[in-house]
């Protein structure tokens, strides 16, 4: 294992609007539990990321999906951050699903890759949500999901950093 210069973990979404929160909970249980990770979030606007981009060495985005499955379901994807073409079927990480950011993580990514600006790996952590309901917190199948979410992000952190 070779350790790592630069460990960003990105909470996507909104505190305040219900399973939507569960992208920064997670990060920052994350960010408690291994030192060597720099939390960037909560993360409303993907654009955001762009400037962190810049440098990173490991980038885990961690967000509430709306893809159909049952609340509390944990999907992970590796972003391919040389594709240029979006053609691989891992450039949008939720196909059919619905995203309450405007450009999205793929177009943060193309724009990164233009400006030469991509993270050497990029690894999302979605969380299938079930209420976004403003004023709401989490619902209890997504606050069951967090220790698994953790945990996940956790392994790839150690996979790639002897920073443990």
């Amino acid at each position: 294992m070779t350790p790592i210069a630069r460990i960003l973990i990105a909470g996507f979404g909104s505190v305040d609007r219900g399973d939507d929160g569960v992208g920064a909970l997670v990060a920052a249980r994350v960010a408690e539990r291994m030192p060597a990770t720099n939390n960037v979030g909560p993360i409303s606007d993907p654009l955001d990321l762009l400037t962190e981009f810049n440098g990173a060495d490991l980038v885990i985005v961690v967000d509430a999906l709306r893809s159909g499955t049952p609340p509390g379901t944990i999907r992970t994807l590796e972003m391919d951050v040389s594709d240029t073409s979006g053609a691989n079927g891992r450039a949008e990480p939720v196909r059919g699903g619905s995203s309450t950011h405007g450009i999205g993580l793929a177009g943060v990514l193309r724009i990164a890759r233009a400006l030469g600006q991509t993270p050497r790996r990029l690894v999302v952590i979605g969380i299938e949500g079930g209420s976004f309901n403003l004023g709401n917190g989490l619902s209890e199948a997504v606050s069951a999901a967090i220790p698994e979410a953790v945990a996940r992000a956790l392994e790839i952190i150690e996979e790639v950093c002897a920073c443990a």
